[in-house]
Formats: structure tokens, C-alpha cells, sequence
């Protein structure tokens, strides 16, 4: 019968757990009795001061001009509430000294606190004087032993001077028979809810299971992305980064109904001159395209606007036969090879096999190219092409056998068939390919993670960017995707294949030197 498949089964068993679950809580929450609790809450920590950074401009107040040690003045709104189901008394407060709790701002001075609180408690406010204990001294603020009905609370504005904004606030202070905690509630003057923390976390995850249950069986689809548009998108450009476009382009087009992604990589430098060639035509023929590059545009990209996407490795990569040692080869020798200076592998190694260099390059308008000529060998490949097949010596007078290949693909494949041949490939890609080894530079291998703990200084990377022509507009399908590419899920699909996400904290750095 179609009602007993899995997911109806697992959706119906969720519902009768919850509700049994659900009503163990209720059970629980009348019969047995709660603790005795003060809640507090950080509202503000704001800077007044000069220099107060909002968004992406520092602005310069001038509040405290006259005043120099005011310079870095700081706001700060605490609540404190009784959030527990029984009212506390001023003797409930177990601390030994006039005043009930103690709050600390660590590395700050208070240079002056005020009261506030709703029309309906003013008689808190008699307890706000310096013979119950209200005060304070330094980083230290003393808080009377105030009487708070269920429901009560008051809050405290404190300015301060010194330290950061966001530096610890620490509440002090206990209650007989309950406890003083830091308050979660997910608006500032909600009241107390009718069932304590644990009771809600379980209902709450109970209903989501079930609420999830029930759009897999009644959707039978993945939920549509909030960012979603729909539309034709042509990305072109980096075949070293086609493996991640296509399946981010997949992951939106499952999410997004209506939405075609068409990924057509021909080589960076190509992708990119052709999105600057159609924008000059007409900037609307480009709207929705976009161009990865392995490392910024070549040549001057006019309007294009990049956007830094991910640090990608390269790797040298040699025949199964070539057996270098974990050392592998070192810049110099990596340059004597591509002038042509080097025939045979065994002028590089006296154990290597005496048989030619075979140099299986891509064409110039690989990205992956370009980035190995620039940080590999300093400068353009000297030798010219001399085969068209990689197998047959077209000039009989060159020194070495030179071909270009179109993909990064067909690098891998002609490496893995010819005896002594070398090339380059993004690093993913050659790992796991049959028939050929990475080569490591100067000792150092060819590893994202070494990269971002700061283990290497391997030379053979570059930063990924997607182009657009002039920045994609709003609700665009091109900002859409570029929005998505953002986002965790995305991010981890990046690292899967091998690359480093730019906006990860660690890739600050690396992302921006290129």
C-alpha cells in the first residue's frame, strides 16, 4: 500500500511521539514545581565616541571632543528580569554584602549608570539608592537587592570608557533555591514563557521533524532557495573550475524552478574576452553571463567586474613513469625544462629512465596557463609548439616535443598515455587521475589545507574570479547565482572539490595578494 512507504511511516511515528512527548511536558510542567530565576541580557553595546564605525564608513560623532578620555565612550543596555514562575524577595539574594549582584565590564571604566523600567513597576525604582547598595566603582556596577514579581524586570544604561565594544559583560550573584543566568528570550522585553527551555527545545525540534516529514512526502522536491529567480544563465570561462560551476549550477537549478544554467567552459581568457566582447556590443546580450577566470582578467578587463570566488591549486604533473622523488622537481629545473634546456629525464636524475621530455601544454587561453607562466616560470613558455598530435615531431631542428591542448582534461589524458611527458593541471582534477603523479615545488606539495594553516608557501595557485559585465543587476539570474555561490552549502561544494573558499576567515589573506 502506498500510505505504509518510509517516509509516511517515519512522518506518522514523528507525530505520535510528539504529541506524547508533548504532553510528558505539559504533565511535567504542572506537577512539578520550578526554581527561583533571574535572567539578564546585553540590549545594546554601542560606541559614542569618535571613529564609530557604521557599515563600511567610519563616521566621526565629535561627542566627546572636550573630553579626550571619552574618546571611546560606549553604550551599554542590560535587562535583568525574573523569568522563573515564583516572585523573589530581598532576601532571596544570597550575597554576603548590601547590594544582591554584582555586574563586571571587563576592560572598561562606568562613568554613569541610569535606571529605566515600564510604567507599571515604578516601585523598583526605590530600591535604586546607594544605602541598599546601588553604585559603583571602576569596571564593577552593584545592583540592590531588588524585589521582582514574575514577570518584573528593569534595565540599567551604563556609559563606559575604554576597552572594545563587545568585550565580557559577567552578571554576579545567586539566589537561594534558583539561580541567576544569562536570559536567551529571542526579543528584548518578551514575557516569561508558560514552559521552561527544555520543554520548548523538544517541542520545537518535534514539530520541525515534522513539519520536514510532511514537505518531503506532500513536495516530493527540495525546498526553493528565498534568493531565487528564474531565467537563462551562461557561465563560460575556466575549464580548471568546471567540475564545481556544474554542480553549483545544479544545486540551483534543483532549488530553483524556472532557472536554466548553461555551463560552457572554453578556457579563462577566452570566457573572459568574450563576455568584454559582447559587452561592448550590447551590455544587455551579457546580463546573464558570467566568466570564471583562473586568476584576475589578462589585458585590460574594461567594464568587467570581478568577484574573488576561491583559491585554487595548480599542479606539474608528470607520466606514471617518471618517477621523481617526494621532492620533486625545483623551480630552476622546472624553468630549464620549459626553455627547452632539458631533452631527457635523465639530465634532470640520474635514476629517472633515459627518454625524452614530452611538454603537453594548454593553449593561451588557459587560465591554468597563465597562472603557471606567471607564478611558475616568471614569464611567457619559451619552447613553441612543434606537434599536433604530442606524438610526432612536426620541426625535426627543436629540441623538445610541445603540444597544446584545449582542456585540462586532454592534458591529463595525453600525460597519462606518453612516456616522459609533463604538464599541468588544477590539483583535483590530477589527484585521482589514473597514470599521472603531481609534482611538488621546491619540497613544497601542492595542498589547499597547507595553504590555509599556513604549512606552505607553494607557489603554483591563484585566485578563481567570476566576471560579469559591469555589476549584475538586482534580481538578475547572474546576482541570484553569484548570491547562492555565498552561501554554506555552496561554500562546502567549493572545499569538496579541493579549492578554498575566499570569504573563509583564512583565506583573507591568500584570496587577497592576487
Amino acid at each position: 500500500m502506498e500510505f505504509l512507504s518510509p517516509e509516511n511511516i517515519v512522518a506518522v511515528g514523528t507525530a505520535v511521539l510528539g504529541i506524547v512527548a508533548s504532553g510528558i511536558m505539559v504533565w511535567y510542567e504542572r506537577r512539578v514545581p520550578r526554581r527561583k530565576r533571574i535572567g539578564y541580557r546585553v540590549q545594546m553595546d554601542n560606541p559614542i565616541g569618535d571613529d564609530v564605525r557604521m557599515g563600511r564608513a567610519n563616521v566621526r560623532l565629535g561627542l566627546f571632543d572636550e573630553a579626550p578620555e571619552m574618546s571611546d565612550a560606549t553604550l551599554v543596555l542590560l535587562r535583568i528580569e525574573n523569568d522563573g514562575s515564583q516572585g523573589i524577595d530581598r532576601d532571596d539574594y544570597t550575597s554576603p554584602e548590601v547590594h544582591g549582584l554584582t555586574v563586571l565590564f571587563t576592560d572598561r571604566t562606568i562613568r554613569g549608570v541610569s535606571v529605566t523600567q515600564p510604567s507599571d513597576t515604578d516601585h523598583l525604582m526605590d530600591h535604586f539608592t546607594p544605602s541598599r547598595g546601588f553604585g559603583y566603582d571602576g569596571n564593577t556596577l552593584r545592583i540592590p537587592r531588588v524585589p521582582l514579581n514574575h514577570g518584573d524586570h528593569f534595565k540599567l544604561l551604563v556609559l563606559l570608557s575604554g576597552g572594545d565594544v563587545g568585550s565580557p559583560i559577567r552578571l554576579i550573584g545567586g539566589i537561594r533555591e534558583g539561580e541567576v543566568h544569562p536570559n536567551r528570550s529571542a526579543t528584548p522585553d518578551e514575557k516569561p514563557p508558560l514552559f521552561s527551555r527544555a520543554a520548548r527545545l523538544i517541542t520545537i525540534m518535534l514539530t520541525v521533524s515534522v513539519l520536514t516529514l510532511a514537505g518531503i512526502i506532500v513536495a516530493g522536491d527540495n525546498p526553493a532557495w528565498i534568493g531565487c529567480e528564474s531565467g537563462t544563465l551562461e557561465i563560460t570561462g575556466s575549464t580548471a573550475f568546471k567540475p564545481v560551476v556544474k554542480e553549483l549550477a545544479e544545486g540551483y537549478e534543483r532549488k530553483c524552478r524556472g532557472s536554466e544554467i548553461k555551463v560552457d567552459p572554453r578556457g579563462s581568457a577566452a570566457g573572459v574576452n568574450e563576455l568584454s566582447a559582447l559587452g561592448a556590443e550590447s551590455k544587455r546580450s551579457t546580463r546573464n553571463m558570467i566568466a570564471f577566470s583562473d586568476g584576475p582578467a589578462i589585458g585590460g578587463a574594461g567594464k568587467l567586474v570581478g568577484r574573488r570566488i576561491a583559491l585554487s591549486v595548480f599542479t606539474l604533473v608528470v607520466n606514471d613513469g617518471v618517477k621523481l622523488s617526494a621532492k620533486g622537481l625545483t623551480l630552476d629545473q622546472v624553468r630549464r625544462i620549459y626553455r627547452g634546456e632539458v631533452t631527457r629525464w635523465k639530465q634532470v636524475d640520474t635514476a629517472l629512465p633515459d627518454i625524452p621530455v614530452v611538454l603537453v601544454s594548454r593553449n593561451a587561453d588557459s587560465g591554468t596557463r597563465q597562472t603557471f607562466q606567471r607564478e611558475v616560470l616568471g614569464t611567457w613558455e619559451r619552447v613553441p609548439s612543434t606537434s599536433l598530435d604530442c606524438v610526432h615531431k612536426d620541426d625535426a631542428s627543436a629540441p623538445v616535443t610541445r603540444c597544446e591542448l584545449d582542456s585540462t582534461e586532454g592534458v591529463l589524458d595525453t600525460v597519462a598515455e606518453l612516456p616522459g611527458a609533463i604538464g599541468y593541471s588544477e590539483f583535483t582534477l590530477a589527484h585521482d587521475k589514473k597514470g599521472v603523479r603531481p609534482v611538488s615545488l621546491d619540497g613544497d606539495a601542492p595542498s589547499v589545507e597547507d595553504l590555509e594553516y599556513g604549512r606552505s608557501e607553494y607557489p603554483y595557485r591563484a585566485v578563481e574570479y567570476a566576471y560579469t559585465y559591469g555589476a549584475p543587476q538586482d534580481n538578475s539570474l547572474a546576482a541570484s547565482f553569484l548570491s547562492y555561490v555565498d552561501e554554506t552549502t555552496s561554500e562546502n561544494v567549493i572545499r569538496n572539490h579541493g579549492h578554498l573558499p575566499c570569504s573563509a576567515m583564512a583565506a583573507s589573506g591568500l584570496c587577497a595578494g592576487d
